[in-house]
């Protein structure tokens, strides 16, 4: 976080960092044109991702203005600090809770173009969600493409690993959606996709970014070596609108 000065030296509340809330720093920079609601809360269209955000967790009009995006039984993808789930007032019903860990970029990380790689389009996507479906690297929507480049590798014409960008804060760019098929698993496809999407953002002067499961050791210790950082725990939340 940043403080800000006033004039005659006062200090302001700190603003707060964009990856403190990637979804909101999405929808209300980048990713404006995907865009629904106003207010203090925004949400993607369902066909292209889950996830939603509040300005505040602590602001009961921010709520309010996330319940009105979303009709009785509607599902919305959250992502907060460990526990805000406490804090979800009536109209919401808690349908799951996964911890997570937010990974940052360093100079340590090597990047590199995948020659290899094809951009996914609007004719891969049924593909691209059948390997998520299968691997379950985190949700993929038939117009989850659409949010940035998303790199696929083929093997005998079928989508065998594939990685993207996803929420998109000013200056960052989140690596998401990395998978591999089983079968071609351990021949470090999904490492060479990372590190090409890293190489993408870094072209356009942004860091890269991940979150990945808590529990999910093996990614973490993998991220680690390539050289990213821990940033910060998350918990990511599905809450049922009632």
């Amino acid at each position: 976080m940043t403080t800000r000065v006033l004039s005659g030296g006062e200090s302001a509340a700190p603003s707060p960092h964009p990856l403190d809330s990637a979804a909101w720093a999405s929808l209300t920079g980048v990713h404006a044109r995907f865009a629904l609601g106003q207010g203090r809360a925004r949400r993607y269209p369902a066909d292209v991702s889950p996830f939603a955000a509040v300005a505040s967790f602590e602001d009961d009009r921010a709520w309010a203005d996330l319940r009105e995006l979303y009709t009785d039984g509607e599902v919305a993808g959250l992502a907060g600090p460990p526990g805000f789930t406490r804090a979800v007032p009536c109209g919401w019903g808690l349908e799951g809770v996964v911890p997570g860990v937010q990974l940052v970029a360093t100079d340590a990380l090597w990047s590199a173009r995948a020659d290899d790689a094809f951009v996914l389009g609007a004719a891969d996507a049924p593909e691209a969600v059948d390997l998520v479906v299968r691997t379950e690297p985190g949700p993929f929507r038939p117009r989850t493409y659409q949010l940035g480049t998303y790199l696929g590798l083929r093997r005998d014409g079928a989508l065998v690993a594939m990685a993207g960008e996803r929420l998109h804060p000013t200056g960052w760019t989140e690596i998401s959606a990395v998978c591999t098929d089983p079968a071609y698993r351990r021949q470090g496809l999904a490492t060479r996709l990372v590190r090409a999407v890293a190489e993408l953002a870094r072209g356009r002067g942004e860091t890269p970014f991940l979150h990945t499961g808590a529990t999910n050791s093996r990614a973490i210790s993998l991220y680690l070596a390539m050289g990213f950082e821990l940033r910060r725990e998350v918990e990511f939340a599905a809450l049922r609108a009632c």
